[in-house]
């Protein structure tokens, strides 16, 4: 293996409390502009975001605030709130020893270029040799094209590269699907379906699939 791909979001971090923290204020200024309670606000916000799960535009916050017309953006929101990103603890010791073991590193994701901004506001964009998100190749994982667009640009082949990532449908089987190595992080426990090529609980885990040193 010349080259490792990871997945952001759940992956090497989460921004689940920069979201926990911003969708009250998305219910408020929903229920004032609709008239509507809180409750209902959040019914109409969230039955949108569940309803275009894993379609092109699901994977974009701004859609949504500009679906309901709302005075939010989601690159100032990372800005004004960079601490609401967490690291994962595997994240940057397991970086660390894949460059120094001579890796290519890349990253893979659906996200909208705000990704690169999360990845900055996190230290964590120096690490990587690329990172391609939706905006550079017009397509979203499972989708071929955002795969095989990433390692070209490593210069690797596909029987070349690990990718992980915590989506069974699109880190996963996306990977496979152009013969790369697929690896499931499974940080939760959840069940696998015996899909992917490894699955690990920690990045730690890494070091022992790809056999400790080259």
């Amino acid at each position: 293996m010349k080259a490792v791909l990871f997945d952001i979001d759940g992956t090497i971090l989460t921004e689940e409390p920069l979201i926990m923290l911003f969708l009250p204020q998305v219910y408020d200024k929903l229920s004032r502009k609709l008239g509507i309670s809180k409750d209902e606000a959040r019914e109409r916000f969230l039955s949108e975001i569940l309803g275009r799960r894993d379609s092109y535009d699901w994977h974009d916050w701004n859609f949504f605030f500009k679906l309901f017309d709302l005075d939010l953006k989601y690159e100032e929101l990372l800005e004004r709130y960079p601490h609401k990103l967490q690291v994962y603890p595997d994240t940057i010791p397991t970086l660390e020893w894949l460059r120094d073991t001579g890796y290519k590193l890349g990253i893979v994701t659906s996200g909208p270029k705000y990704q690169r901004l999360k990845l900055k506001l996190t230290g964590l964009l120096d690490y990587f040799d690329v990172v391609i998100t939706r905006d550079d190749v017009n397509a979203i994982k499972p989708e071929p094209k955002i795969f095989l667009y990433t390692i070209e640009r490593l210069g690797v082949e596909p029987g070349e590269a690990v990718m992980v990532g915590d989506s069974l449908s699109q880190d996963v089987y996306g990977a496979k699907s152009v013969g790369m190595t697929a690896v499931w992080i499974n940080r939760n426990g959840d069940r696998g379906y015996n899909m992917a090529d490894y699955e690990i609980r920690t990045l730690y885990e890494l070091r022992k699939i790809l056999g400790g040193e080259r």
